[in-house]
């Protein structure tokens, strides 16, 4: 019996040092492995000459070898030099079904950061994808997975990914300004302002994420906040004709014209401006000037803006209104003027119109949509009670309007009523008023009519 356990302890020290023995051999070979690929003969670091040199012996016998093509993709791809880095990892990633000693993951998901780099996004978002259902919470691969959807506009499908690259990398910088432009794009104003303060805590000299983070602010009904960053950014170079607009646009709905027309002229003195934006920018100033009755500086910006784009927006109608307005200072009056300088001209145009007559103005109401007047006409040879409604559009005013306006003349018991417009009548107007003591005065009699008064 005694012998019997000799033997097994005798068994078991010669396993161990057996054992003993193949870790230290493993080692051996594991540490020449190594130094056969990171270390010269002299077990220095090799450099990056002599790595690319050895990989170009192995392809050159070769070109599909991964022991050629791993270390020198590890070169490129850490060197950031993309170009050369993507041949190199295309042809692993397709390797990679065949040959398991490849890491596939890291394949496509340094194809797919090469093709982001060299914006070949919808190939950069194939190889990302293949990555992504190789391991979904790596941080790389959710990160650059959804800058490849931002970049292609598909915001919805970058959101996710980017919320999963904050969950794998709480601290990771950069990942907040970008998922802040994809909730900010896809209209989910509210939900991208904490990213952007995130951002601009990361770091606050980002013009991006404060000009994205004011519009936002905007679009959330903060505009009194936000105006105070659009006036900081209206003099920098490149947000600053953005936020010069948005300025504008602001001040312009508030009503205070002044200011607007002042942001939007700073907006105008930006250098290097895209085209589109200094169009918009261009035809929001326009409207401002005519807004303040200064026809002539309209004009002049909407013939700028039509030598560079003849069909944009309304241009070439507005240019036919307001040319015909400047032609004529009582219709400029007549569609644009305040309340007060508008029913003036009303009481003269009926004066006017009865010139030979008696007028005598019983009652005034002013309306957003119209004007009413009624007024007692007489002469020599009769007397009304006559109820004026004088339209300050210059679109064309249906029929639900007339038999309104018939209605209030039925109510105050008037002899006749008049509808004056700077527009026209639609057909069904017209044929309303076919046996009613109404008229319709459309825009050409109204011109005629306002020719003849001076205030």
């Amino acid at each position: 019996m005694g012998n019997i356990f000799s033997y097994v302890i005798a068994a078991i020290v010669v396993m161990g040092v057996i054992l003993l023995l193949m870790a230290i051999m493993g080692r051996k070979r594991g540490g020449s492995s190594s130094s056969s690929i990171g270390k010269d003969r002299n077990g220095k670091p090799k450099t990056q000459t002599q790595i690319i040199r050895e990989a170009n012996k192995r392809l050159a016998k070769d070109p599909h070898d991964p022991a050629g093509l791993e270390p020198m993709g590890e070169v490129y791809f850490t060197s950031k030099l993309w170009e050369k880095a993507l041949p190199i990892y295309s042809d692993l990633s397709r390797l990679a079904a065949t040959k398991t000693s490849i890491n596939a993951f890291q394949a496509y998901l340094r194809y797919g950061i090469c093709c982001i780099n060299l914006d070949k996004i919808p190939e950069g978002i194939q190889a990302l994808s293949t990555a992504y259902n190789l391991d979904s919470h790596n941080f790389d691969v959710n990160f650059y997975l959804g800058m490849a959807c931002f970049k292609s506009k598909q915001y919805d499908k970058a959101i996710p990914c980017l919320k999963k690259s904050l969950v794998a990398k709480p601290e990771a910088t950069g990942v907040y300004l970008v998922l802040g432009q994809c909730l900010y794009m896809g209209h989910h104003y509210r939900e991208s302002l904490p990213c952007f303060k995130k951002a601009l805590d990361e770091d606050p000299s980002n013009k991006e994420a404060l000009f994205c983070m004011a519009d936002a602010m905007t679009e959330e009904g903060h505009g009194d906040k936000a105006i105070k960053v659009f006036t900081h950014l209206r003099p920098d170079p490149i947000y600053g004709a953005k936020s010069c607009l948005a300025a504008g646009i602001y001040h312009t709905k508030k009503n205070d014209l002044e200011t607007a027309a002042q942001d939007l002229e700073i907006g105008l003195k930006h250098e290097n401006t895209p085209p589109e934006l200094k169009l918009e920018i261009e035809y929001r100033l326009a409207q401002v000037y005519f807004s303040q009755n200064q026809i002539g500086k309209g004009l002049q910006l909407l013939k700028l803006i039509r030598n560079t784009n003849t069909n944009y927006k309304d241009v070439n109608a507005l240019i036919s209104r307001y040319q015909e307005l400047s032609q004529n200072s009582n219709l400029q009056i007549y569609i644009s003027a305040g309340n007060s300088d508008f029913v003036s001209l009303c009481r003269k145009f009926i004066a006017t119109k009865y010139h030979n007559g008696t007028v005598k103005i019983q009652d005034i109401s002013v309306g957003q949509l119209y004007t009413d007047i009624l007024a007692d006409v007489s002469s020599s040879r009769w007397e009304d009670t006559e109820l004026f409604r004088f339209f300050r559009t210059t679109g064309s005013t249906g029929e639900l309007y007339i038999r309104e306006f018939h209605g209030k003349m039925q109510d105050i018991k008037a002899d006749r009523g008049f509808c004056v417009t700077a527009g026209n009548f639609s057909d069904e107007s017209r044929k309303y008023i076919e046996g009613r003591p109404l008229d319709l005065i459309e825009k050409v009699e109204l011109t005629k009519i306002l020719k003849q008064i001076t205030m």
